[in-house]
């Protein structure tokens, strides 16, 4: 049985709460890399903590990456990499984000403060009948916290520098890379896998604790476009080609039963989830995901049809559907090194941890590292409820998974 390392907790606590007041929100609006500025200034911040703690060949390059390498003390053990993202979803806000620290979870529902309505149930979050006594992390209820991956990269950063302060530990050289706009679906767009130079990778970007990913969804997004005619409403009548009432017809008639909202387990879904626009043009942006990857051509084509369908049943309308490739299930590629997640297997085994093989109903850059040829699981980082103002990580769950990932680099350098 292996001994479970003493991270600093407060140092893990404190740079956690640090990195979440930085907005870090993507936006798919720009072409722009990274899309927020945000990305950009904690960027900064993290590698100015990586230079002091003494990481070699720390840098940001041109596009806001975050790179450093971790020097092993084992000859001629293969080198990993250690991965998380600096951005947050824009699903919800990350302006002026305020955590809320809760020492020792008595138990029962938690009210935010800043809005009344928001309350995190034990109802809704189950796994809170687990964490009695734990330290958690909320938002105040007007902004979402960033625990999705602010977590993974406070734990990432304090691994790293537990290895600096016991160089008796032994291990493989460790590349570090922080990615940008992964909530977008660009996070890996600018990776270099030459320069990362690793057999296997870790992303730090999973719910709770003890979730080993091996499967995600395939992932594609569609653009649709509706265009009608805008006229004064005064002279509109026989004129006006309302695009709206075509993109309400359009929405309407979108399979219910594959919606988010209507799906679990291994069913995809097809999920507008941005509506933009006016009576000349309105801009629809849906999301398309599927285990199975052939599965989002499917999905594609029910929207190419219904799109053709509203086309005839509005005069005037014309509706475009654009395309766009997301990511790809990673468990197409993790079989390239299996040794990926046998070592993470076996590093909670040897602490006693327990464990499951998990497969999430979404994607992390580990999917798009996997189909570029770097085989990369997602581990657990404590968080849940993301990308909502009900969204809180557990403390304890963020330094067990510290603790699994500086193991899982003990049986890399004895590899």
């Amino acid at each position: 049985m292996a001994e479970l390392v003493n991270l600093n907790r407060e140092r893990l606590l404190e740079r956690f709460l640090r990195y979440v007041r930085v907005n870090t929100t993507a936006c798919a609006e720009t072409d722009v890399y990274p899309s927020s500025n945000g990305q950009w200034e904690l960027g900064k911040i993290v590698l100015a903590e990586l230079e002091e703690l003494g990481a070699q060949d720390a840098h940001v390059d041109e596009y806001g990456l975050v790179w450093a390498l971790l020097p092993g003390n084992v000859e001629g053990a293969p080198t990993i990499a250690w991965n998380s993202h600096l951005d947050t979803s824009p699903e919800t806000t990350g302006e002026n984000v305020k955590p809320q620290v809760i020492e020792s979870y008595a138990g029962g529902d938690i009210p935010l403060s800043g809005d009344k309505s928001k309350i995190i149930t034990m109802a809704e979050s189950p796994e809170l009948n687990e964490l009695i006594g734990k330290t958690l992390i909320t938002t105040d209820g007007t902004t979402l916290l960033g625990g999705d991956d602010k977590a993974g990269i406070a734990i990432i950063m304090e691994a790293a520098n537990y290895l600096t302060e016991h160089p008796d530990i032994k291990h493989g050289p460790i590349r570090i890379l922080f990615t940008c706009d992964e909530e977008i679906g660009r996070g890996v767009n600018h990776v270099d896998i030459g320069k990362v130079g690793a057999v296997a990778a870790y992303t730090l970007d999973g719910g709770g604790a003890g979730d080993i990913d091996v499967e995600t969804f395939s992932a594609d997004g569609l653009t649709v476009k509706v265009k009608g005619i805008n006229i004064h409403p005064s002279i509109a009548k026989d004129r006006m080609v309302n695009a709206l009432r075509a993109a309400g017809a359009f929405l309407d008639r979108l399979p219910q039963d594959q919606a988010p909202e209507t799906t679990a387990g291994r069913v995809g879904f097809i999920h507008p989830y941005v509506l933009e626009g006016g009576v000349a043009e309105v801009t629809i942006r849906i999301l398309l995901r599927d285990f199975e990857t052939a599965e989002l051509q499917v999905k594609a084509d029910i929207v190419r049809d219904i799109a053709t369908q509203v086309e005839q049943d509005f005069p005037g309308i014309s509706i475009q559907v654009d395309h766009q490739k997301q990511y790809r299930n990673m468990a197409d590629g993790l079989p390239k090194e299996p040794r990926a997640v046998e070592f993470a297997e076996l590093a909670h085994r040897e602490l006693g941890l327990k464990y499951r093989l998990s497969a999430i109903r979404g994607g992390t850059d580990g999917s798009m590292l996997t189909e570029k040829g770097l085989p990369t699981p997602n581990l657990s980082s404590g968080q849940h409820t993301q990308h909502s103002p009900l969204e809180w990580v557990c403390l304890d769950e963020m330094i067990q998974q510290g603790q699994v990932l500086i193991q899982t680099a003990v049986l890399w350098g004895q590899a």
